[in-house]
């Protein structure tokens, strides 16, 4: 975020001459600002022991989860629901992508879905379901009955599994994390560890392919190593180098072979650990904002992905990478706010990225973005005069219909609200639904689940009272975990087919409805 493009929060505490010409729907969002918000704002500023106003004026432009970010939204009702707009298919219909997906649930060759019952009909005729078949089948059954499995006294800011869906994990304000054994639809608690050097809340954590460490990252200079249900538990901390300014790790990811990690930090850079030699190997300058992403987007861990304030999807060789200049090999730009995740599909070639401007986005990372189409997305998100931590999305950004121009991804995904932190989201599982959904959390509460083929939500997941920050979908099982900051973690189990139109059935129901009205018509 530039010097000229300041927002009252926990940034900085002027409102520039830019920001009072933006439009009157900015405004009417404005007014929302409460007097505990301002007061926050001030309190939380005093409380940087040892910092002087001019240094962290300077120095803190985060604009993602920060020490101040609880007291914005701690009084904060939960927001409406986003409203999808019409997902524009004609760069999915002619992608990769949609032939991998239909193949991998069983699709290919078939010239529409086949519902369950038609399938099952056809099973006692012609015999057992075929392999095709029942893949098609487990990508249509979906979780849908919850279950709260925990309760805490604050908010859960990370809740994944590990280990094959063994385990979950679980990371909250009480700067705790806790590890439960989910084996064989289980939720019960084997391991309490008390995080150490927390600035204010854990932010993010990441478990071993090899499901022995994790590491978690807070508002320090150092990552911290556990190992888990060991016979003695052992904390490490991993130093970084960063310059000398108030520093955090936003995000933070395993190689597919354990030996090294990969974090983002709101000073812009990547930052490479390596676990075996038990130092930082390399720190690239990467995005001229905070770094709220990063991911190993295959299992050779040459290729990075990095999502920042800045809108921008970068895409690293590591191959042709020099720390003394840096240059990404391919940029995606399309989003108009900052990324708030990346998630890959591990095919080396697509990923997810969520955003503030309340989208999702499918990438395919063969097709980069022009030059101009970077310089278009980096003023659209410079043109923002909103704070998605304490304000509502404003009337003009949910009305939106302007695409960056020379917009380079596949897909995009919209009908969730991104408020308040930093928020996850992923594909579904290739085991049990052949990667044909995904899936998001929300922060009006809700779990949504797009179809990845057709963009329209699938299915909504209601409940919490609170944003639902991380999702977790169990590898093999048709069980899905939310955790929330409305302090619950809740498991959605049992299976419910999503609603699939046959030829023939809106007219069916207009029909139906026909006859109803004429018999209470006849009743009065």
């Amino acid at each position: 975020m530039s010097s000229q493009n300041v927002v009252l929060g926990d940034d900085d505490g002027i409102r520039d001459e830019d920001d009072r010409q933006a439009s009157s729907d900015d405004s009417d969002d404005n007014e929302q600002m409460t007097f505990q918000n301002i007061l926050a704002v001030l309190v939380g500023r005093q409380s940087l022991g040892g910092l002087s106003f001019q240094r962290y004026h300077r120095d803190t432009t985060s604009d993602s989860d920060s020490e101040n970010e609880g007291e914005f939204c701690r009084n904060q009702p939960q927001p409406a629901p986003s409203r999808p707009q019409p997902p524009d298919k004609t760069a999915l219909e002619k992608a990769e992508i949609t032939t991998l997906t239909q193949r991998g649930i069983g699709l290919d060759g078939r010239q529409r879905p086949t519902n369950l019952a038609s399938m099952l009909t056809n099973r006692s005729l012609r015999g057992p379901f075929s392999v095709r078949d029942k893949r098609l089948i487990n990508g249509t059954l979906l979780p849908h009955n919850p279950k709260k499995v925990a309760q805490y006294k604050n908010k859960v800011f990370c809740g994944t599994h590990a280990r094959d869906g063994d385990i979950f994990m679980t990371a909250c304000q009480d700067r705790k994390l806790r590890i439960y054994d989910s084996s064989r639809e289980r939720f019960a608690l084997k391991q309490t560890i008390e995080a150490r050097d927390v600035g204010w809340s854990i932010l993010d954590v990441a478990v071993s392919p090899d499901g022995e460490h994790l590491v978690y990252s807070s508002w320090s200079d150092s990552l911290h190593q556990v190992n888990i249900l060991g016979f003695e538990e052992k904390h490490e901390s991993l130093p970084l180098c960063p310059d000398d300014r108030q520093f955090c790790i936003f995000s933070v990811s395993f190689s597919s072979d354990s030996r090294e990690l990969l974090g983002g930090a709101n000073d812009g850079y990547l930052y490479l650990y390596d676990r075996e030699a038990n130092r930082q190997s390399s720190r690239i300058e990467a995005h001229e904002d905070d770094v709220n992403a990063v991911c190993f987007v295959d299992e050779t861990t040459h290729v990075l992905a990095s999502g920042g304030d800045d809108g921008l999807c970068k895409v690293w060789d590591r191959r042709a990478l020099r720390e003394d200049d840096p240059r990404p090999v391919g940029v995606l730009a399309g989003h108009v706010d900052g990324i708030t995740y990346i998630d890959p599909r591990k095919d080396g070639r697509h990923l997810i990225t969520n955003s503030k401007d309340q989208s999702i986005k499918l990438w395919d990372i063969r097709k980069f973005s022009t030059t101009d189409a970077i310089e278009s997305g980096k003023q659209a998100v410079s043109n923002q005069r909103w704070d998605y931590r304490w304000q509502r999305v404003p009337k003009h950004v949910m009305a939106s219909k302007a695409k960056v121009e020379g917009d380079s991804s596949v897909m995009t995904y919209t009908g969730h609200t991104i408020l308040q932190t930093l928020i996850r989201c992923h594909f579904s599982p290739q085991f049990s639904t052949g990667q044909r959904y995904i899936y998001t959390g929300c922060a009006a509460g809700r779990v949504v689940i797009y179809d990845l083929l057709t963009g329209k939500i699938t299915k909504v997941l209601s409940g919490h009272k609170s944003c639902v920050r991380d999702v977790s979908w169990h590898p093999f099982s048709a069980e899905l975990f939310s955790s929330s900051w409305d302090f619950s973690v809740t498991r959605w189990s049992g299976v419910e087919a999503p609603a699939v139109e046959e030829e023939g059935d809106c007219e069916k129901m207009e029909v139906e409805k026909g006859k109803r009205r004429k018999v209470d018509k006849q009743k009065l």
